[in-house]
């Protein structure tokens, strides 16, 4: 969010609006900047909460495991931003994406098996 806000400063682009016009964005490199970065945090708002359903779930039976996927993804989650954000634009948050998917995609299989154990006994 701190990123957010220096590229809405930046940018000049001022509340309520939650984005640059695209005419503005198209001829304004740091209005793209700030867009970017809103859509990085929109992402990141969309997958938050059952990013940590999952960690919850798998918490309860594989503790340290459920803690080093949610860093990896916490990490993952930085590249994201960064490479977002960064010159390369949209195609810059690909690495970020595939790493926190994939940590995302393990929690969530961890959890579903917790969740069955839980169920149906150990």
């Amino acid at each position: 969010m701190l990123r957010t806000s220096q590229l809405r400063k930046a940018s000049g682009v001022v509340y309520p609006n939650s984005y640059a016009s695209a005419e503005r964005a198209e001829k304004d490199g740091k209005a793209y900047a700030f867009n970017c970065a809103q859509r990085a945090h929109a992402n990141f708002t969309e997958n938050h909460t059952s990013f940590l359903g999952a960690l919850l779930i798998s918490g309860l039976r594989f503790p340290m495991a459920a803690a080093a996927v949610g860093a990896a993804w916490t990490v993952f989650r930085i590249l994201y931003l960064f490479g977002y954000t960064s010159q390369a634009g949209p195609r810059g948050r690909t690495t970020g994406a595939l790493g926190s998917i994939l940590a995302d995609l393990i929690l969530k299989f961890m959890a579903a098996y917790t969740s069955a154990k839980l169920v149906f006994g150990n």
